[in-house]
């Protein structure tokens, strides 16, 4: 089932997600509904918050880069290295981009729907989209990440647009 995407501003994207605790149909229907409205959307990822969820609970899908598609729960990362500035976006701040700052590679541990345990080494636009949906789950959106100065430009754009 396709879900509407909520757009900053709702509050529930500014709220720290609860932990899953039961790996259950409830659970795998909540999945199913974010890859589908991921895929509706034309994006790589989309977490719970960003439907109006507050779980630990995120999809992605990077085709293009011969990366799975894959679900997290209960993501934790760990170990990052490097740094690397490229240009994100995000579903719920539509037709907005900026360049974001990273590291370029992490270790991210988790479950997926199922329960089964998850290990991932990523890099590159995946690292950047795990950490991107890691994010949500922490109420933290792409532009917290930048300088003030773009950040205030960015939601100027965004109250222009609405208007």
């Amino acid at each position: 089932m396709i879900r509407e995407i909520r757009l900053f501003g709702d509050p529930v994207l500014r709220q720290t997600a609860e932990p899953v605790t039961e790996f259950d149909a409830q659970l795998r229907s909540l999945v199913a509904d974010l890859r589908e409205t991921m895929y509706e959307a034309g994006g790589i990822g989309l977490a719970a918050p960003q439907v109006g969820v507050g779980m630990r609970v995120f999809v992605y899908d990077l085709d293009e880069e011969g990366v799975a598609a894959g679900s997290l729960v209960n993501p934790t990362i760990s170990e990052p290295a490097g740094k690397c500035r490229e240009e994100e976006g995000c579903l719920s701040f539509p037709d907005l981009t900026e360049m974001v700052e990273r590291p370029e590679q992490v270790k991210v541990e988790g479950f997926d729907e199922n329960g089964d345990p998850v290990c991932l080494v990523a890099s590159g636009m995946l690292a950047r989209c795990l950490q991107h949906e890691t994010d949500h789950l922490d109420g933290i959106m792409f532009f917290d990440r930048v300088s003030p100065m773009k950040r205030r430009m960015l939601l100027k754009k965004w109250r222009k647009q609405r208007d």
